[in-house]
Formats: C-alpha cells, structure tokens, sequence
C-alpha cells in the first residue's frame, strides 16, 4: 500500500486541560504523526468526569499554533452553531498566521443539543442550510483580493461590504467535511472540501462514502483524486493481549468490540485492517486517541503502525 498519513485526533471535552494537549500535541509531532486534530465540543459523553471543563477548540489551537512547528492543527469538526460565520473566518485565519499555515477547519451542522442547552448556545433545526451559508462565506471572505470587499445574502446570513480581512496565510485553508449523507454531504465535500472524511464505520461503508463522494466530484467537473479520502478510528494498540485490555479498560471499551468497530489490537492487526481501508481509498487516518495521559500509546503506534506504513 502507499504510505497513509496518520494524525492524531482528540475528544478534550471528556476530560482534559491545555496543558494535556500541549503534551499530546508535542508528542504527536516529535513521533513524527502528520497533524494534532481535536473535537470541537462543551459538554463531555457518557460516563467521564470532563474534569477540569471544557477548553475552546480554536483557543486551544492557537496556543498549540505558537507551541508546535511542523504538524497540522485543526477541528474535526466545528458545529456551525457555535460561531458566526464571519468570526469564524477571521478566528481560522489568525491561528493560521500564527502557525505560519498550518491549519484545517474541520466544519459540521452539529448534532449534540444538551452542549447547546448546557451554555445557553441556540440549537436551531435546518442546520446542513447552516453548514452550506457558511461554507460559502468563510470561503469567500478568505477569497476576495485585497482592497475588495465581499457581500452575501442567504436565508441564514447577510454579509455587506465586508473588507474580507485578515487573509490566511494558506493560500487556501484545507476544509474538512465528514458525515453519512448519500446526497448533501458528498456535494458539499466535491465543492468545498479538501479532506473528505468517513468517520467511525467499516471498511465497506467507508467504500460506498468515498463512492458517494467521488460521484459528486465528477458530477461538478472536479478529479476525485484532488480530495484527500480519510477516515477517522478509536485507537487501542497493544503489545499483547494484556496490554490491549488495559488499554480498551482505560476507555471503558470492550477489547472485541474494539477490534471490530475501531482499530484495536496489536500493531500487526492495526497495519492488517488499515490496509483494508487503504484498499477502500483512504490516504489519511485519524486515530482518535481516547486517553490524553497515555503517551506511551502514540510512541508504539509511532514504532510499530506508522512504521509500516
């Protein structure tokens, strides 16, 4: 198989401060892993403490912009509710200067109401119009020249003579768009997209995703093979048995229901099964990194995964 980038994505709001991430973070790029990427969230899932809170998505990736040098730094994804779409332009492009370009905006309709109802963020439904309004007018901010100004009139949101200020330092930020629309979603990725992503499904869903996708990109005049193909995996590598239970525990997981839904097992297994998705047409994994505190997690899967890739 050819080589498959490999980045490294967190889930901070199930519990983890700056500092954590700065660590992970550091790590990821001193092993060598493409990209530090985090969920954009305000309330933890399931059964963890979220302990000490929340951090901002876009906060903390400005200050791991100033922290890092080499890795690519982004959201996967932001909800468009959380931001208006001009402010988000202006955010993005800021962290993108401050990283000398190296950011990606990962951008989604969002779909988890009780963080909306925990901090007082409306939850409006018809979201995906949303998504689609700002797409448009992050990437036409980010696209209007110098000394122009940039308009948009939608159903969601007007924008009026606006300088269009400050540019990326990217001459185009990389946009990532996942999700498990046959129809929408492929659209708005053939269009917008730089990375297309299939996140947390099997090998052959994640085919028929790319299929969709693909289709869509040729449907508008545009080579399927100028879009990135991703998915995004929970991770549990161990060296034996033993170490894979600990691991899976750590997480509240089950070890077979792991090896089945996520990349789980020994280095070996892990290779295996991301040879089947690169069979698939995936060139970029996200490997969704559950435990912040267990560095010795992304050395092996440094030495031992990334190796043979």
């Amino acid at each position: 198989m050819g080589a498959m980038e490999l980045r490294v994505f967190t889930e901070p709001q199930q519990g983890a401060s700056y500092r954590t991430q700065l660590s992970v973070a550091k790590a990821a790029e001193s092993l060598g892993f493409d990209g530090f990427f985090r969920s954009d969230h305000y309330l933890k899932m399931g059964d963890a403490s979220g302990l000490p809170g929340p951090t901002d998505a876009w906060i903390t990736l400005a200050g791991l912009a100033r922290e890092t040098e080499r890795i690519r730094l982004g959201t996967l994804v932001s909800p468009v509710t959380f931001r208006l779409p001009g402010v988000l332009a202006i955010s993005v492009a800021q962290v993108d200067e401050m990283s000398a370009g190296r950011v990606e905006l990962g951008l989604g309709a969002g779909w988890f109401e009780q963080e909306h109802a925990a901090y007082g963020i409306p939850f409006p439904d018809g979201r995906h119009a949303l998504l689609e309004e700002q797409l448009a007018i992050v990437t036409g901010l980010w696209g209007t020249p110098v000394g122009e100004s940039f308009s948009f009139t939608g159903k969601h949101y007007q924008v009026t003579d606006s300088p269009a200020l400050p540019k990326p330092v990217q001459p185009q930020v990389p946009l990532v768009i996942g999700g498990a629309g046959l129809k929408r979603t492929p659209r708005l990725a053939a269009e917008y997209a730089a990375d297309f992503n299939s996140g947390f499904v099997g090998v052959e869903e994640t085919r028929g995703r790319f299929a969709a996708v693909d289709e869509a990109c040729r449907k508008i005049g545009r080579d399927p093979k100028t879009l990135t193909h991703s998915i995004a995996q929970v991770l549990c590598c161990g060296r034996d048995e033993a170490e894979i239970a600990r691991r899976a525990a750590a997480i509240g997981r089950e070890v077979s229901e792991l090896r089945e839904n996520g990349l789980a097992g020994t280095p070996a297994e892990i290779v295996d099964k991301l040879g089947r998705f690169a069979e698939a047409g995936t060139e970029r994994a996200y490997l969704q990194i559950l435990d912040l505190g267990d560095l010795d997690h992304l050395e092996l899967a440094a030495a031992e995964v990334m190796r043979q890739l």
